[in-house]
């Protein structure tokens, strides 16, 4: 549909994926292929339009297309870069999981909150026992060391969601450590979890500020419609050009659902508004 409509050339990447591989394998592999295609023999060979080239990806693939787009932005080896960004229900941080969409969804099908946790887990190859911890928050508590104020900010969800997403919730204030304990989640995180490969909403403004303009899809029923919206603010606020379409009764993973007998018409509708998008802006 993407080919035909677009009149483009689409590359899928097929990456390698848990368990045979972890962080940041994943990401490597779709850099590689994105670098492979952005090269000027390559386009030449497909006859494509240098100015005219996206990146794009759902859930897991916006993850991956977005820390791709950050990555070729700011690589001032690359020759071509990517003109526009289309992200679908992106992950974009594992640092906070009590935001209001993973408290509000987190028994929403297809995507419960514990399931959206234990991915996070796998990919970053941390032992999943250590899944009560995070779902606890834990894992980046107020002691976490690693974790400054700046890089709080850049995922601060009472800063950058719209008022009608943050409703009437505050962020919890965690009671300082006894003195002489120590916290349960940093001593075990997994190496990735600070790295903005992994977590592209942990991206400074200085990177942002150099990404393309960008697609985002949000849905209301999802635990992931916070991370989409912080990220289109934050992009916004660094001065790139974002689109956001966000579908009330939309849920994750409604993009795939477009063909009898599981087609729904949020999912028909999305998927249009994607199409129609890159027609104008690619």
């Amino acid at each position: 549909m993407l080919s035909d409509e677009l009149n483009a050339v689409v590359v899928s990447v097929e990456y390698r994926m848990y368990p045979e591989v972890i962080f940041p394998v994943p990401y490597l592999d779709c850099l590689a292929a994105a670098e492979h295609f952005l090269s000027p023999e390559v386009q030449a060979r497909y006859a494509i339009d240098p100015e005219r080239v996206a990146v794009a990806g759902d859930s897991a693939g916006g993850n991956l297309a977005a820390a791709v787009a950050q990555e070729i932005s700011t690589d001032e080896t690359a020759r071509v870069k990517f003109s526009v960004q289309a992200l679908i229900y992106p992950a974009l941080q594992a640092l906070d999981f009590n935001t209001p969409s993973y408290l509000q969804n987190q028994n929403v099908p297809l995507l419960h909150r514990p399931l959206m946790l234990r991915f996070w887990l796998q990919y970053l190859g941390a032992d999943l026992s250590l899944l009560d911890p995070w779902l606890a928050n834990d894992h980046s508590a107020p002691h976490h060391p690693g974790i400054t104020p700046e890089l709080r900010a850049r995922l601060d969800w009472t800063a950058l969601l719209p008022p009608k997403h943050k409703g009437n919730r505050r962020r919890p204030v965690a009671a300082a450590a006894e003195k002489g304990s120590s916290p349960r989640g940093p001593a075990k995180e997994p190496p990735g979890l600070l790295d903005v490969r992994a977590s592209p909403l942990l991206a400074g403004p200085e990177v942002l500020a150099k990404c393309p303009r960008a697609y985002i899809v949000t849905c209301e029923h999802d635990v992931l419609r916070d991370d989409g919206l912080m990220y289109a603010r934050r992009l916004r606020d660094a001065g790139v050009s974002v689109a956001a379409d966000h579908y009330e009764d939309g849920f994750h993973g409604c993009f795939t659902f477009v063909a009898w007998p599981m087609d729904f018409d949020v999912g028909r509708r999305a998927v249009r508004g994607y199409l129609t998008w890159l027609q104008k802006n690619l």
